[in-house]
């Protein structure tokens, strides 16, 4: 059966997309200890910038991992274990990594700390190998992209909050006016958060995933071509310095925010977390309003919801924050930037190539207007960089995994590796802040962003040599 004519398989889908939402709980929460640790523990902007680096470069070890014992055991460990058990696997390592902030926050132990990070970003790597194609395959390729933004959405959710929680955690409420560090404070969350991926892996395990996706089978048995290795597939390889830039860019953005706005424009550390919060719930934003196209509805309604997705996202950005009690008047402004990224959604029609170029493009613009102004011009700017990421990761993911058939599981794993450059730039950007400044550090930013401009134009021919288009798109009715 053509995957043309399946539909979403929501009953699947759904139990599978919250495990994205801890992954962007844990991730947008390292952005709170960041400049928590560097206060705590007296260090540079470069050495702060460690804890990206444990917890995404866990990604890349745990890939290795993956490799190394499919390698040895002669067959993919994913296709052997089911995808059901691998996800399970993975939420119970990232749990055992949570237990490290106990002792790590008793002692107040900074290698601890990070030893943690680094095994929470180990089960993550599992998962993401299963859980992103996964995400694709229940339901038609055509709308293969949006799937994964629907679940990049839920993902944003826990970004939205975790910084909140974190930060309430740390320094208590928000009207609180001590700028003590507590260390200690940081090891309850994180012992809640680790009993909530046990529950969700015994939840996923008895679920209806399925654990091989009928889509990857079929692919495998039209296969016409001779089997490859993943890497040789030309999507794949630059599509791994693409998410490896991707990443950077996303992550560093936000992880040097704190900073930027602490050193020039005097925040104190627990008044950054709105913004934070802000940063990561304009990738909510974005992918609410990228996930519309994946419910196959009437053309006119879907042009309603993508107006009225994005700020349902924003109002849920609104709502949190006033449950925890910030002062909402900055944000209103927000919901005229939000008019540029349905433009661009609008504009690029769907298609993943040519949304990776325009988005790209707007990324490039908002941190040259950051770099080039001041005040909360500057912090709005870098914040409506989260907007134009939004959609970034299923538009490289789905471009560099299709047409690789059987090597997808493998391809999926080399993508995840790759995950890493958002520890790798986060560090390089705090290293360039520690020899300039933070404001002209947002520069590697920029480069980052040149590059995803230039894979998007790259590999569309590309694909269009294998056979493989994305304009086309099944009819709504």
């Amino acid at each position: 059966m053509s995957s043309e004519n399946v539909q979403t398989k929501w009953s699947q889908f759904i139990p599978l997309v919250s495990v994205f939402f801890f992954w962007g709980f844990v991730a947008a929460s390292n952005d709170i200890l960041i400049p928590v640790f560097k206060k705590a523990f007296d260090l540079s902007q470069g050495q702060s910038q460690l804890v990206s680096v444990a917890f995404y470069v866990a990604y890349t070890v745990g890939s290795l991992i993956y490799m190394g014992i499919s390698y040895l055991t002669k067959g993919d460990i994913v296709n052997r274990m089911g995808y059901k058990n691998s996800l399970a696997l993975g939420l119970t390592i990232s749990a055992l990594g949570t237990l490290l902030f106990y002792p790590a926050a008793n002692n107040a132990s900074f290698p601890l700390m990070l030893s943690g990070l680094f095994i929470v970003g180990l089960g993550f790597s599992l998962q993401q190998v299963v859980a992103n194609p996964l995400a694709i395959a229940l339901g038609p390729l055509a709308t293969g992209s949006q799937r994964l933004t629907m679940a990049g959405g839920i993902n944003n959710f826990g970004t939205t909050i975790g910084p909140l929680i974190v930060s309430f955690a740390i320094f208590g409420a928000s009207t609180a006016t001590t700028t003590d560090v507590s260390i200690e404070s940081v090891k309850i969350p994180y012992l809640f958060l680790g009993a909530a991926f046990i529950l969700v892996a015994i939840f996923l395990k008895f679920s209806s995933l399925p654990d091989r996706p009928a889509a990857v089978l079929e692919q495998e048995d039209v296969a016409i071509k001779p089997a490859k290795r993943a890497w040789q597939y030309p999507q794949l390889v630059l599509g791994m310095i693409a998410i490896f830039v991707y990443v950077g860019v996303e992550v560093s953005t936000a992880s040097n925010l704190p900073d930027y706005m602490q050193s020039n424009l005097g925040f104190e550390t627990q008044d950054i977390a709105p913004y934070i919060s802000l940063y990561w719930a304009s990738l909510m934003i974005g992918r609410w309003t990228g996930a519309v196209e994946a419910f196959n509805v009437k053309a006119s309604a879907e042009k309603l919801l993508k107006f009225f997705a994005p700020y349902l996202a924003f109002g849920v950005f609104l709502l949190v924050n006033a449950i925890a009690r910030h002062d909402l008047t900055p944000f209103y402004v927000y919901g005229l930037i939000i008019l540029v990224l349905i433009a661009g959604d609008i504009l690029s029609k769907g298609n993943p190539a040519r949304m990776l170029l325009l988005f790209s493009g707007l990324g490039i613009l908002a941190l040259l207007i950051g770099m080039v102004t001041d005040g909360m011009i500057s912090v709005y700017a870098f914040t409506s960089v989260g907007l134009f990421c939004s959609t970034l990761w299923p538009c490289i993911f789905t471009l560099a995994i299709s047409g690789l058939g059987k090597e997808t599981n493998q391809g999926s794993n080399l993508l995840i590796m790759m995950i890493m450059g958002g520890g790798i730039i986060s560090w390089l950007q705090g290293v360039v802040a520690d020899a300039t400044n933070i404001h002209f550090s947002y520069i590697v930013g920029i480069v980052c962003f040149l590059y995803l401009a230039f894979y998007a134009w790259r590999v569309k021919s590309i694909l269009n040599n294998q056979g493989i288009s994305f304009d086309r798109k099944p009819v709504n009715h």
